[in-house]
């Protein structure tokens, strides 16, 4: 490892596009920038409900903003989020509670298949606008990423688990005691303090705080 480098945590749920990009950003810079960066899979209705946030999108004008603004940035970064104004719907009513505890199960596990199981599931519900609540979706995204078809059973069977379960509501719980209130939300531990970026554009300014 290189020495000194900043931990930087990533909060981040595939039910949130702005996650998707910041995740992707994060995982290119993470080979030029000093850093050692942590995937915290949590769970995004958690910190809603815990800080009384409310889905950005359910203001109308914000909506209509978010939509241009995801397919400037997908755009910019080359991230193939693929966004229509019935999306936001859509998020609304499919629950991530159970991705969220795969990838979980994975974290736990498998740690080295977190990162292309996490982007297949975004691929999965932002490009190719599955249903990724199902079970036989999760099963395809984790094979998809590598993993047996043994092991991809025996991580959906975890995902009932007290372990699983705690884990994740644990992870969500840290990140609201950093502060977040929504996702993706990102905490670089430098001279000994945490700090905290939200969103998925405050990346430059991240890096110009821990020096880079």
């Amino acid at each position: 490892g290189r020495m000194g480098r900043t931990v930087v945590e990533l909060f981040y749920d595939v039910v949130s596009p702005y996650s998707w990009l910041g995740f992707e950003v994060l995982c290119r810079y993470q080979h030029i920038w000093n850093i050692d960066l942590r995937f915290r899979p949590a769970f995004l209705g958690g910190i809603m409900q815990a800080t009384g946030n409310k889905p950005p999108a359910m203001l109308p004008k914000r909506g209509e903003y978010l939509s241009k603004d995801i397919k400037r940035m997908a755009k910019y970064y080359q991230v193939p989020v693929r966004i229509s104004k019935d999306d936001f719907q859509r998020v609304l009513g499919v629950s991530n509670l159970g991705a969220m505890r795969y990838i979980t199960a994975i974290d736990m596990t498998q740690p080295q298949y977190l990162e292309p199981l996490s982007r297949e599931f975004w691929m999965r519900f932002w490009s190719q606008h599955e249903d990724i609540s199902q079970p036989e979706n999760m099963l395809a995204v984790a094979i998809q990423a590598g993993l047996s078809p043994e092991l991809a059973q025996k991580l959906l069977e975890m995902t009932s688990s007290p372990a699983v379960k705690n884990r994740l509501k644990e992870t969500t719980e840290e990140a609201i005691k950093y502060g977040a209130f929504g996702m993706p939300a990102v905490v670089a531990h430098f001279n000994g303090e945490p700090h905290l970026f939200f969103g998925s554009d405050r990346l430059e300014l991240l890096g110009s705080v821990i020096g880079e």
